[in-house]
């Protein structure tokens, strides 16, 4: 791996200033970026055919290297680096208001974290939620976005009631209608997923929202499949607490998150990390990893370059050629909505009962070198593909040959 040595590092570390807006390899467009997968840009082993970015999300040459600069220049001098005046602890400011400008709303609403779970955690511990509470969620959401309030549950005695979204379900509107219709006069929250993780089924969240604002209920979303592939203006969709992760489809470093409390919420959420302000290293926080959210606005400011419209249309156009392939393979059904306005760059199957989901992914793996994401069978037994805008038309073909081949 070409990795820049610390001298060239430190070369490129001129009068304290750190590169995180400069042009980069991709500037041509997401199709050129396609191109350096196979080339420099990418640090994928050769012959991986990576199509798992909604599980993780590679981390682009360019933006490490803005990482590796900053944290050489974080140790040339740690504590004036590291606090308040610090050049590198700076580095952060920008990059919480790159990321604010990102999901559209204002820096000092936006909390950086290491994850979006951290996020939704500090939602959930940082609601005044008594025993008999009521928090309103779906049977489909990820664990992260969910152990917060079972934890509330198990400790202060609070109800969770769940709306049921079974695969293959995209009736938004009776979704919508069981949720009208499981709440309750003690129902505090509701906790839904942007994107659901395990169809990549679109949720209405602006609906969602506005039913919660009707009944005082507060609309935390978990945009963990949301950000970085999908436009996201969290004002336009009206919730009050939205939180995501750097590290999937921004492609940003591993260990970064963020969390998102409109001003009108901020009285009712109130995470510890707040207490002494927003920037990221302050007394509530303590020492986090500067150079890691440096690197968070510098996928932040490559997403901004690329133009999500663009990367949207040009992930589900990689979606949809994958829909239509697996669909036609006869002994696997189909999870995730049909090419339309639900869709994301998810798309996922379900493999006869006869065959072990988790063995199949080991197969495309060991013998074809293909990364899919496995749904065990508490969910619905298959496997999920999600391409990112360094992926081809050719990735997507060959694992469809793949899954096709191994099921004749």
């Amino acid at each position: 791996m070409n990795i820049l040595s610390r001298r060239e590092l430190l070369a490129g570390l001129t009068g304290g200033a750190l590169l995180v807006s400069g042009e980069s390899a991709w500037s041509e467009g997401v199709h050129s970026e396609a191109r350096l997968a196979g080339n420099s840009e990418y640090l994928f082993e050769p012959g991986l055919n990576y199509l798992n970015t909604a599980a993780l999300g590679p981390t682009p040459r360019t933006v490490l290297d803005q990482v590796l600069k900053a944290w050489y220049e974080l140790e040339l001098n740690p504590v004036m680096m590291a606090y308040s005046n610090g050049a590198v602890h700076a580095a952060t400011d920008r990059a919480r208001e790159q990321v604010a400008a990102l999901i559209s709303c204002a820096a000092d609403e936006l909390l950086i974290t290491r994850s979006a779970t951290e996020a939704m955690n500090s939602v959930a511990l940082g609601l005044n939620l008594d025993r008999g509470d009521r928090v309103l969620t779906t049977d489909v959401e990820h664990e992260g976005g969910s152990a917060g309030w079972d934890y509330l549950k198990r400790r202060r005695g609070i109800n969770i009631d769940l709306v049921s979204i079974a695969p293959g379900d995209f009736d938004t509107r009776a979704i919508i209608s069981r949720f009208e219709q499981t709440m309750t006069d003690r129902t505090k929250v509701i906790s839904v997923s942007h994107v659901i993780s395990s169809t990549g089924l679109r949720m209405p969240i602006d609906e969602i929202a506005a039913l919660a604002k009707t009944r005082g209920i507060l609309c935390v979303v978990d945009g963990a499949q949301a950000v970085g592939g999908i436009d996201v203006d969290v004002k336009k969709l009206g919730c009050h607490a939205y939180v995501a992760t750097g590290h999937k489809w921004l492609m940003g470093p591993k260990g970064t998150g963020f969390l998102y409390i409109s001003k009108e919420a901020s009285s009712l959420i109130q995470p510890v990390q707040r207490e002494d302000g927003l920037r990221f290293v302050v007394g509530s926080t303590g020492m986090g990893s500067l150079p890691l959210v440096v690197g968070l606005g510098a996928a932040v400011e490559a997403m901004r370059k690329r133009g999500m419209t663009t990367v949207e249309k040009r992930i589900i156009e990689l979606r949809d050629r994958a829909y239509a392939g697996l669909s036609k393979i006869s002994k696997i059904q189909m999870v995730s909505p049909p090419p339309g306005p639900l869709t994301t760059a998810l798309v996922a199957f379900k493999l006869p009962d006869s065959v072990n989901s988790g063995a199949f992914r080991d197969v495309l793996l060991k013998k074809y070198r293909i990364v899919v994401k496995v749904e065990p069978k508490r969910v619905f037994n298959g496997n999920r593909i999600s391409p990112h805008i360094f992926n081809t038309e050719a990735d997507i073909d060959a694992a469809i040959k793949a899954i096709r081949t191994e099921l004749a």
